[in-house]
């Protein structure tokens, strides 16, 4: 197993914990990431994005996706089906599962849709107006002396 230092990274920030416990818990993980079932990111735009999972065979009643601080968390159970069937080829999963994805900062659920076999989450990043960078006005004091004790 491979342990990297990411310590050089954040030595010159400040409130970067998460990011190194994320990196961390990644680079510690034994088992490879669960590829059931198949999923796409999209980044529509700036601050736009979607993620489309592949769901066949479940309706939307036995769909759930809930949105629990920074962790998007998308899950299905299939209801037991009592009819006898004989299948030549079983190739279409239903199994249950549940899929976990994290959010950044200011990241919203705006909605879903259940469409053809595909579940669209549309997430947006919604930045408060006090976190957006502004610019400041630089003033200049030209009765005051610059050191105190020294003519201007």
């Amino acid at each position: 197993m491979r342990t990297q230092d990411f310590s050089p990274l954040f030595r010159a920030s400040v409130g970067f914990d998460r990011v190194a416990d994320m990196l961390d818990r990644v680079m510690t993980q034994d088992v490879g990431p669960s590829t059931y079932p198949p999923y796409n990111i999209e980044k529509i735009d700036e601050n736009a994005y979607r993620i489309s999972v592949a769901v066949a065979g479940f309706t939307g009643d036995e769909l759930t996706i809930e949105q629990r601080e920074n962790a998007l968390v998308v899950s299905a159970r299939k209801e037991k089906d009592e009819t006898a069937r004989s299948y030549l080829h079983r190739g279409i999963a239903t199994r249950a599962f549940e899929k976990r994805f994290t959010l950044a900062d200011h990241v919203k659920v705006t909605g879903a849709t259940h469409e053809n076999g595909m579940l669209h989450i549309d997430l947006v990043r919604e930045v408060p107006e006090a976190l957006k960078p502004r610019r400041i006005e630089i003033t200049s004091d030209a009765g005051v002396p610059a050191i105190e004790g020294e003519p201007a």
